[in-house]
């Protein structure tokens, strides 16, 4: 930062009143700073914004909604904030009211994986999907000391109703806001907004056959995206690193062109997850992924679509298919249709799972203590869960006192 800068800053501080007050730089005011191997950079489509002192430079690339990312165009979108607008779904992933330009699609590469003042962005990317195009703008920081420059020019373009990222929540933006608290007397404050973090669904959905829920693993696996001739993620640090020692763009190139990837992923893996969500229980053929949405909707306290979800799956043999019928007949029971619950919780007495196994038999003994009043099956249930050896002492001595209490109510 330049003397006459810092002196400004200073009677900022100071609250000492200019003589004469000038207009704000900007990167319209073109300061005298070279900016080294600027003709191969404009080749690649990149422009210097300035800033005061600094600089930063910008990539901007257009594409057209029927280009094709994967298994999707990005046109399909339309069809999901459709989807999303009806109403009547409440979800982490409801993108109800907004339009679709509202949704930012945000990645970052960084000098590490850690958090705090040390590590440091050094590429900001987005996209945005326009009714005519998609727009995919970054934010590079050509080497430190530009970073106001970096963060000015990014949040001109952060006037947005929703975050879309992937473990954005836990990394990408705890990132921008460390950054931004360093230099937060010379930049506008954070905008605040909701944020839709893919990462976070993509685990409900395929951590069961996905031995990494990386977004690489993600593309290959569920939206059909193959990269050519990609640079890897890991490598875009040391990439870096050369490049703050070279200056040449040639370093970056393959860096840029990733971050570009990763942000249309994101496009095409909210769509995709979105018509997943929306998907009638039938629909889906991969019965552990269908379990796992019907535990996604259960936590949204979208009983209806959960009960769809398992009533489709009943019969159907999988690793949790025990589990699956347990919450089931849970939430018959949470909707008073006992009578539906009982068989299955009579099934599940015969389960190889304990959990399932031994609540089964308790709420089979609840149901007719206090519900059909058929105190002998009661006690039935009530001592066949206390024979059960992997129970705790606290609820053997809870079941006790219930095949108790059924011993005199069946003998009266």
């Amino acid at each position: 930062m330049s003397l006459k800068n810092k002196l400004k800053r200073m009677k900022n501080h100071l609250n000492v009143p200019e003589a004469e007050k000038k207009p704000a730089a900007s990167q319209l005011s073109v300061p005298d700073i070279q900016v080294p191997f600027r003709e191969e950079w404009e080749a690649f489509g990149v422009k210097p914004f300035f800033f005061e002192d600094e600089f930063c430079l910008i990539r901007e690339t257009v594409y057209p909604l029927s280009h094709r990312h994967g298994r999707y165009s990005f046109s399909e979108l339309d069809d999901v904030m459709a989807l999303w607008n009806k109403g009547g779904l409440t979800h982490t992933l409801s993108a109800e009211g907004y339009e679709k330009s509202q949704l930012f699609f945000f990645d970052t590469e960084t000098t590490g994986l850690g958090g705090g003042a040390g590590n440091m962005i050094f590429l900001l990317g987005h996209a945005r999907v326009y009714e005519d195009r998609v727009a995919v703008k970054q934010h590079l920081l050509p080497k430190p000391g530009n970073e106001t420059a970096l963060y000015k020019s990014f949040l001109s373009e952060v006037d947005i109703t929703s975050l879309v990222t992937y473990n954005g929540k836990a990394f990408d933006w705890p990132q921008v806001k460390t950054r931004h608290t360093l230099l937060r007397d010379r930049l506008p404050k954070l905008p605040d907004f909701g944020h839709f973090d893919l990462l976070h669904g993509a685990r409900r959905l395929w951590k069961h056959k996905l031995e990494r829920v990386s977004l690489s693993a993600v593309e290959n696996e569920e939206l059909a995206f193959k990269r050519d001739e990609d640079t890897p993620g890991y490598l875009a640090p040391m990439l870096y690193f050369q490049f703050l020692k070279a200056e040449d763009p040639a370093l970056l190139k393959g860096v840029l062109s990733h971050n570009e990837q990763d942000v249309l992923s994101l496009i095409a893996l909210y769509i995709h997850m979105s018509k997943k969500i929306f998907a009638s229980s039938d629909q889906t053929s991969e019965r552990q992924e269908a379990y796992a949405m019907a535990k996604w909707f259960i936590a949204h306290k979208e009983t209806d679509r959960a009960v769809s979800q398992l009533e489709a799956l009943q019969g159907k043999a999988f690793e949790d298919s025990d589990r699956a019928l347990f919450d089931l007949a849970m939430l018959y029971k949470k909707q008073n249709r006992r009578q539906d619950a009982v068989p299955l919780w009579e099934k599940l007495t015969g389960s190889d799972l304990h959990i399932c196994r031994h609540q089964s038999a308790v709420e089979l003994a609840i149901y007719f203590e206090h519900h059909a009043k058929d105190y002998k099956k009661a006690l039935q249930a009530a001592q066949q869960a206390a024979e059960d050896e992997e129970i705790s002492e606290k609820e053997a001595e809870k079941l006790h006192v219930r095949i108790a209490r059924l011993k005199r109510k069946y003998s009266s």
